[in-house]
């Protein structure tokens, strides 16, 4: 079907989380002509697989620009949830219980003594707990556990509601969310943006938001960003009750506890291109690590199973910001295993990016310009 619009003043390419943050961000700013293309249902690939872990103090190793952005985003979602079921009435269900980090081996020991370390020294809320006061804290933890860190500001949320939410609040804001329409390619006039070119037809602008997720190095005429898709499985348990209050995380895999009684048990990591099936090898490897954390899941009832793709860049750092070769241009992608903790700061900071044609500094070691880009059509 032709879209019925033909020049908007943003085009957002891609309605995952990242895309419909963004979308709201300009929205709540009073920018009334923003039209977002999704390729296929709002949210349904990356942004419905993933697991809602909020947990930049869980896996950073230190202290750097990255994580200085991952915690802002975790920091901000109180306000963001409370923001959010304001506009829509829907709760995204953000749990502050927190995370426990655990060790099962002389390794994993040293991995969290040193997490511990430098947190403590940056003054970070981090708790180490030894195998008995883990085992009191959370009894359903496997026995063989040897000691803990307990991360009180690292929660979860309810991803799927988050998506529901988000494309909610983006038309309370009139945003014009268009659905199954893929964006074949940029149209560029001496470096400037012009407008893109759809399955459904031309949409002339003069912005273009980049949030295409693993999909986006399939644009052309898009300078060349090396994101590729690395398939993530997960499995769903269902109980009757939670069997745990905290995210329970391994160096191997994680467990997370839902109101509802379900439990999802995550994930691989596994570069096989845009294959996003599930496979017997890729749950078993999940369900191992799982029960490594918990032997109560082998009682539970697997639900379901699925995979999404991650979209990668070679540094594994988001790509954020203008295009400093073509006027018009911004990305917000490359989220990696993290589009759902990033959506806050991404649509704001996007949002402020393209309101003030300033770019905020915690965006600039994320900028596209890092990998020195080249048109698509001419790779």
């Amino acid at each position: 079907m032709p879209l019925a619009k033909h020049r908007s003043e943003i085009v957002i390419v891609g309605g995952g989380v990242i895309g419909l943050a963004v979308a709201r961000a300009l929205g709540r700013r009073g920018v009334k002509d923003v039209l977002l293309l999704e390729r296929g249902k709002l949210g349904r690939e990356a942004s419905y697989a993933a697991g809602g872990i909020l947990a930049p103090q869980a896996e950073a190793d230190e202290s750097d620009e990255f994580f200085a952005l991952a915690s802002a985003s975790r920091d901000a979602y109180p306000s963001f949830a409370a923001s959010l079921y304001e506009e829509t009435g829907i709760d995204i269900e953000l749990d502050s219980a927190g995370t426990l980090y655990l060790a099962f081996n002389s390794a994993d020991e040293q991995e969290i003594q040193d997490r511990f370390a430098w947190q403590k020294r940056a003054g970070l809320s981090v708790e180490r707990l030894t195998r008995a006061e883990a085992l009191e804290l959370e009894p359903n933890i496997s026995a063989h556990v040897c000691s803990a860190l307990r991360f009180p500001k690292d929660i979860q949320v309810e991803n799927r509601l988050l998506v529901e939410a988000l494309a909610s609040s983006c038309q309370h804001f009139e945003v014009t969310l268009v659905t199954n329409t893929l964006v074949q390619d940029l149209t560029i006039e001496s470096g400037r943006l012009t407008g893109v070119q759809t399955s459904a037809g031309f949409v002339a602008t003069d912005c273009v938001i980049i949030a295409g997720g693993a999909w986006t190095s399939k644009i052309r005429n898009l300078p060349a960003i090396p994101i590729e898709p690395v398939r993530g499985q997960m499995l769903c348990f269902q109980g009757k009750q939670r069997i745990t209050n905290h995210v329970l995380y391994s160096p191997r895999g994680y467990l997370v506890p839902r109101r509802d009684g379900r439990l999802l048990a995550g994930s691989t990591l596994e570069a096989v291109g845009f294959d996003s099936r599930v496979t017997d090898d890729g749950l078993q490897a999940v369900r191992s690590n799982a029960l490594e954390i918990s032997s109560l899941v082998q009682e539970l009832e697997g639900r379901e199973a699925w995979a999404g793709l991650r979209p990668r860049a070679p540094d594994n750092l988001p790509v954020l910001g203008p295009c400093g070769e073509i006027k018009g241009l911004v990305y917000a992608t490359g989220h990696y295993r993290n589009g759902i903790l990033l959506a806050p700061i991404t649509g704001d900071l996007i949002a402020e990016t393209i309101i003030s044609e300033v770019s905020p500094p915690l965006l600039t070691p994320f900028s596209a310009d890092r990998f020195g880009l080249v048109p698509s059509s001419i790779r």
